[in-house]
């Protein structure tokens, strides 16, 4: 997968809180005139490098999966015109009946079409192709 400046980004600021607590304990320590032994400042920044390695591995792929819900996830699904579409009629989707309105031209009952958008609540939808 291509990772982007974006991606980059997005990793970046979801690590910045991470960054800001390390940094107000470091204040609040030298605050205190507690030093920080060598020992434990090499494994707490390995740790915090491991951190966002690991961050970035797990968060930047959800960045480019499909939306499965709402409108965005509907369109590309297949449904079945239960009423002829001349040009409006209605079709099943996942066991919803939906309004929906032909791209094409009319179609009858049993045929297998794709949603190409959703409009408010009406579905348009075209043949289901091969």
């Amino acid at each position: 997968m291509k990772r982007t400046a974006k991606d980059w980004l997005k990793v970046l600021a979801l690590l910045l809180d991470e960054v800001v607590m390390v940094a107000a304990v470091l204040v609040i320590l030298w605050s205190f005139n507690i030093e920080l032994p060598l020992w434990v400042a090499i494994p707490g920044a390995l740790l915090l490098g491991l951190l966002a390695f690991m961050t970035h591995k797990m968060i930047v792929p959800s960045f480019h999966v499909r939306q499965v819900t709402g409108r965005e996830g509907m369109i590309g699904m297949e449904g079945e015109v239960v009423e002829a579409l001349k040009p409006t009629g209605v079709v099943r989707v996942e066991g919803e009946n939906w309004t929906a309105k032909s791209v094409e031209d009319e179609m009858p009952a049993g045929e297998i079409v794709e949603i190409r958008s959703v409009k408010k609540l009406m579905l348009e939808v075209r043949r289901k192709c091969c």
